[in-house]
């Protein structure tokens, strides 16, 4: 069966219909991954992270100590794990609540909100990528949320009934938390706190991600997410209890702890080109399993587009062997979801 008609399907719906005995073979990656050929893991142990924690309220007022370590986590790590990030465990909780709720209503319901193959948003899968390129072993419902101008509402549920307000709330509280990260990550780097902000710009795209990773009996062939880097700036993951989420470091796959009450700040290729390198954007991926849904919701936040972005000035010196390692790029994502459709980052296409 082709990549297309299968993406008219729903894993869900597969799984449900106990439609997993005879696997479609674009889903099956495990073992052909160049990840996991190029570093040594096919045993699928686990090995936890211990990703660094970020009090984000200490980060704000100038605290060095809080400071040094966001900068130690985002040049060795590529994340970190934020807390004091001002969204209380009601809304984390209610968020999570209706998520879960929206992926467990009838396919009937949740087609109403169904994606063309080719489109971002909506219900369903990523467009079909080249051929020979897996499927991932998930459902997801994608939503642009800011600037509102480029929301379609159409695409948000109107099941369960508390979904939008609840929705919004949480990404109110997204879209303010931006704004901190940004400034703590130029204060880190000791420079001006709203040089990355200004990169970004006042219509800096807010995009949510809600995915739904449905079990597998076969989690040794198929993958909840393949490996990559984002095309964003950076994305911000809430994660439930059950863990999935992996970071490649130094050639192993890492386990990312599930901490429910806390926000994964994972950095994307452009904020690897505003830094020129000195932070890295993050390769990950979902590991399936057999036993257990896993649902999480990111946010991108990617610079406006048309919006040209480059290497901050003041992390540039000839003189101090600091020489500039990025090109200024424009609409990255566009060219980003050309290698991506085909297995491959396109981080090089802004180095110089």
């Amino acid at each position: 069966m082709s990549a297309e008609k299968l993406l008219a399907k729903r894993v869900q719906d597969m799984v449900l219909r106990g439609e997993e005995d005879q696997l479609p073979s674009p889903y099956i990656c495990r073992n052909k991954d160049k990840y996991e050929d190029d570093h040594d893991d096919h045993d699928d142990d686990v090995h936890v992270a211990p990703i660094p924690i970020i009090d984000l309220n200490q980060a704000y007022v100038d605290h060095p100590e809080q400071l040094q370590s966001l900068k130690l986590a985002l040049c060795s790590w590529g994340c970190f794990q934020a807390i004091g990030h001002g969204i209380s465990s009601s809304i984390l909780n209610n968020v999570r609540k209706v998520v879960k709720e929206f992926f467990e209503q009838p396919m009937e319901e949740k087609n109403k909100y169904a994606k063309k193959v080719e489109e971002f948003e909506g219900y369903g899968g990523d467009p079909p990528p080249e051929e020979g390129q897996p499927l991932d072993w998930q459902d997801r419902l994608c939503l642009e949320v800011y600037p509102q101008h480029r929301r379609n509402l159409h695409f948000w549920p109107q099941n369960p009934p508390s979904f939008r307000e609840v929705l919004e709330e949480y990404m109110g509280k997204i879209r303010l938390m931006t704004e901190t990260v940004s400034k703590a990550m130029a204060r880190c780097l000791h420079l001006e706190e709203e040089c990355f902000l200004n990169q970004f710009g006042e219509e800096a795209l807010i995009q949510a991600r809600l995915n739904y990773y449905s079990p597998s009996r076969r989690p040794d062939l198929v993958m909840g997410l393949k490996p990559h880097a984002d095309n964003s700036g950076y994305t911000l993951i809430l994660q439930d209890e059950v863990q999935g989420l992996q970071i490649l470091k130094d050639g192993k796959w890492l386990t990312v702890p599930a901490n429910t009450q806390a926000i994964l700040v994972l950095l994307g290729d452009q904020m690897e080109i505003m830094t020129n390198g000195a932070f890295r954007s993050s390769v990950h991926r979902v590991l399936s399993n057999a036993g257990k849904v896993r649902t999480s919701i990111a946010v991108f936040y990617t610079p406006e587009p048309g919006k040209e972005i480059g290497p901050v000035d003041g992390l540039i010196n000839e003189e101090m062997n600091k020489p500039r390692m990025y090109k200024h790029v424009k609409d990255y994502a566009d060219q980003y979801w050309e290698y991506y459709n085909k297995g491959c980052r396109a981080i090089h296409i802004a180095q110089l």
